[in-house]
């Protein structure tokens, strides 16, 4: 696996590649020929027109099959917007662009300088070089959006004075034309997921659940509602409950497919029920679950049925989620820091100071074993924590490395790390100055936690 620097490039392997950058970011791909313009609509790969010949987009991954691309393409670059349109990129974490092969191995990752007022970064692109296809790292940033963005690729942009309401419905098709394709609005291009329909009347009867527990009320998303069905049914075609189905496919990694990014999860596998009302009374008869189903930090749900296995036995999947946004990463990142120096003064210790390229590398390895799903100190690649913090500029003589999965708050993970016996000498480490946090979620185990500490 090679780490690029902006304007690096690295020979792919043949077939498909699979880009994927996870986070808070719209993913979009522009397919050129060798002037570097489009040939028409169908060369614009974004959520609403998600596939091209040869490239498909699904949530944050665009998977490319070169053969595939249509006559005269040489050259895709990937493109990232905020999801919420009105965020700058500069308030949103670096993006980490992660590029795999057919067979799931990383073959390079691009974290670009930190963006200040840009809208859209062009991240990379994909490019014909002989025989071959290259990878070369961009980092290009557009302060004037996804217009100006069109603009240099020889789109025609009309922009209303007055902008309606973005909306998530679809585009009309444009007409194929010789000349370049127009786009009316940019602003439908990154929109809020619209609310998915409650006909059982779960939502009604958690908000009244929660309400009396003083917490604000869930909506229920689409996306988890596609992630809860699909492991539902899983858990039926098994027979059996459980977080990771017979298909080795865990409900978080169904949840992050589905294009929802979270800050934290919940989840209710429970096989018994026969109605939603049932399913919410068996949630608030148990501690656990009650607990769950009334935590103030989600914001959305979803609750899905398959009826499997055994004659007449019937699954259910609920998720719980709060999305991740633009101050989420930070946010963690700073409670895990503060939880940590809290536990260093009361051991007498000076407090660490936060090192950009410590917390660069521990983000960028936190997104890695949530992607690639392992979990080690050691990379799939043989890397060790001191070279991981070395290749993100790290000058530091000792290094230091706490992981742990699973945890859903800043709280619960300094916790566990503070009693274990390895992890609570690396937060007490007297010769150690400099931290660096890293949090992502997904995989196997729903989140992917880093410490790197540096002396």
């Amino acid at each position: 696996m090679s780490e690029l620097v902006p304007g690096g490039n690295l020979p792919l392997p043949g077939g498909g590649v699979i880009v994927r950058v996870p986070g808070p970011f719209d993913v979009s791909a522009l397919i050129t020929d060798d002037g570097g313009k489009v040939g028409g609509d169908a060369d614009f790969v974004f959520y609403n027109q998600p596939s091209a010949p040869g490239a498909r987009l699904h949530g944050d991954t665009l998977t490319v099959d070169p053969p595939r691309l249509r006559a005269g393409a040489s050259r895709i670059t990937v493109v990232v917007s905020p999801a919420d349109p009105g965020t700058p990129l500069g308030r949103l974490p670096a993006p980490a662009l992660l590029v795999t092969d057919s067979g799931g191995r990383l073959v390079a990752r691009f974290t670009p300088p930190r963006p200040r007022q840009e809208t859209v970064l062009l991240l990379a692109e994909l490019y014909r070089r002989g025989a071959g296809w290259k990878v070369r790292a961009l980092g290009q940033g557009y302060a004037d959006g996804l217009a100006g963005l069109a603009r240099d690729f020889g789109v025609d942009v009309i922009e209303d004075a007055t902008p309606a309401p973005p909306q998530r419905t679809p585009a009309p098709p444009l007409a194929p034309t010789a000349r370049p394709t127009t786009m009316h609005t940019l602003a439908d291009f990154s929109v809020p997921h619209a609310p998915s329909p409650d006909p059982d009347g779960f939502l009604g009867l958690v908000n009244s659940a929660r309400a009396g527990a003083g917490s604000p009320p869930v909506t229920l998303d689409s996306r988890l509602a596609s992630a809860a069905r699909a492991h539902a049914a899983a858990m039926a075609s098994a027979g059996r409950l459980g977080v990771e189905g017979p298909d080795g496919v865990s409900v978080y990694q169904r949840i992050t497919a589905a294009g929802y990014t979270y800050v934290t999860v919940g989840e209710h596998l429970v096989s018994g029920p026969r109605t939603p009302a049932e399913f919410v009374a068996y949630c608030l008869r148990t501690d656990g679950p009650r607990r769950t189903l009334r935590d103030p930090a989600f914001r959305h749900a979803a609750l899905a049925q398959v009826t499997g296995g055994r004659p007449g036995d019937t699954y259910w999947t609920a998720l719980w989620a709060r999305p991740l946004t633009p101050g989420d990463l930070p946010r963690t990142a700073a409670e895990v820091v503060d939880l940590t120096n809290r536990e260093r003064a009361r051991a007498g210790l000076h407090p660490l100071a936060v090192d950009p390229a410590l917390t660069g590398a521990a983000q960028a390895y936190s997104t890695d074993m949530a992607v690639r799903a392992f979990y080690s100190h050691t990379s799939p690649e043989g890397t060790q924590p001191w070279d991981r913090a070395a290749a993100a500029g790290s000058r530091m003589r000792t290094i230091g490395e706490n992981i742990a999965c699973g945890q859903r708050s800043a709280g619960e993970v300094v916790d566990g790390w503070m009693n274990s016996p390895g992890h609570r000498a690396n937060i007490l480490k007297r010769d150690f100055t400099h931290i660096g946090i890293g949090f992502a979620g997904g995989g196997p185990a729903g989140t992917y936690w880093t410490q790197l500490f540096g002396g």
